[in-house]
């Protein structure tokens, strides 16, 4: 069972369709697949605008979306408070872009003020992109993207760049609304399907930076996925049965509805941040700024993280997701997004109740993580 923050568990239907024999990616079933799956992509992503499905891994997307819009020595701000933000950093660098990095301690969210001072100070509108992390999968944090992007639609000549791999269809990310000009995600997370497909939105401003950005590109070149999504086809070979997967996942998503789904999410970070409480364990993430998609986890003094993983892995048969570079050992993170239930967040408190009281640790009432999961479920 996994309770980690990508890869997520997969519904039975997407299952059965990766079971299926491939087609042809070139045929007009599959062309016909296509278009449905590109609608209910729309939809999902709440815009008008192109979304692009790429057959790469969530990294690739984001790669794709700085490098489509940009050029060489191109000054860019890119926030960074966690793996996935120090991603984008290294990525934007190695393709030779002027790198400015605002900076948080792993943990802590973004300070929107620290981009509003950069770019009211960018007077010569040197500044082509804002590029943040929406949830960071690291941390379990959420920035705040709505007062980020208000400073970056300010500044009127800088892109938005935004990382919404563990937040596009978990918690809403409304890309027309908020006017946003290049979102990634993966298929791993919120789309409850396996790894393997990228996706790109991308707005009509985006478009104009393409006709003149000059960063090397090829097989990550969104102008010739945007050619062949207008003929319902992709310019290289797609992952056929994981785009029949991802048809099957979001008609499974529209009957549940945006809000519900959104609804949901919420309801398990509180449930699962107030069973954390109440075992008496500690929370990275501040309150005012948890994702919907991870809750990470400190252990208290003399209990080991890696001990209570093993230890959930070994009695319970439940992945538990691991601290990465400096924080690898001092948490653990809990996935609870995607193809997750009211019935896997019971279970999975459950399993970490017996498995910390069975490693010797004391200071909790039996029964408490599960009580305080009960009463936020029962509303």
């Amino acid at each position: 069972m996994l309770m980690i923050p990508g890869p997520t568990p997969v519904p039975e239907q997407a299952l059965l369709a990766l079971a299926k024999a491939p087609i042809g990616h070139r045929s007009g079933d599959f062309s016909k697949i296509m278009a449905d799956v590109t609608a209910k992509l729309k939809w999902l992503h709440q815009t008008t605008n192109d979304v692009l499905i790429l057959t790469t891994s969530g990294t690739g997307a984001i790669e794709a979306g700085i490098i489509n819009f940009l050029s060489k020595g191109d000054r860019v701000l890119i926030g960074d408070n966690g793996k996935f933000g120090e991603r984008w950093v290294e990525v934007a660098q190695a393709y030779g872009l002027n790198v400015e990095v605002i900076k948080a301690e792993w943990g802590k969210p973004l300070n929107p003020e620290d981009f509003r001072v950069k770019l009211e100070a960018d007077t010569n509108k040197e500044i082509k992109a804002v590029v943040i992390t929406h949830s960071e999968t690291s941390t379990g944090v959420l920035n705040d993207l709505a007062t980020i992007n208000k400073y970056v639609k300010a500044h009127e000549k800088a892109l938005i760049i935004v990382d919404a791999v563990t937040s596009l269809g978990a918690m809403n990310v409304p890309i027309d609304e908020l006017g946003l000009d290049v979102v990634g995600s993966g298929s791993q997370k919120g789309y409850m399907i396996p790894p393997g497909l990228g996706f790109v939105a991308v707005s009509p401003k985006a478009w104009e930076a393409y006709k003149t950005a000059d960063l090397p590109k090829y097989y990550l070149d969104l102008g010739k996925a945007r050619k062949d999504a207008a003929k319902n086809s992709t310019p290289f070979t797609t992952s056929v049965n994981m785009v029949i997967a991802l048809q099957a996942s979001l008609e499974i998503m529209q009957r549940e509805g945006l809000e519900n789904i959104f609804a949901r999410h919420l309801r398990h970070r509180d449930a699962t941040r107030a069973a954390v409480k109440a075992l008496n364990l500690g929370l990275l993430a501040p309150d005012d700024a948890a994702s919907a998609s991870i809750t990470s986890v400190l252990p208290p003094e003399g209990l080991e993280a890696e001990k209570i993983r093993a230890t959930i892995k070994k009695k319970f048969d439940i992945v538990m997701a691991g601290g990465q570079d400096h924080l690898n050992g001092k948490i653990f993170r809990i996935g609870h997004l995607g193809f997750v239930s009211d019935r896997d967040i019971l279970t999975a408190i459950s399993a970490l109740e017996a498995s910390i009281a069975a490693l010797g640790y004391t200071n909790f009432t039996y029964g408490a993580g599960v009580k305080a999961v009960i009463e936020v479920l029962n509303g």
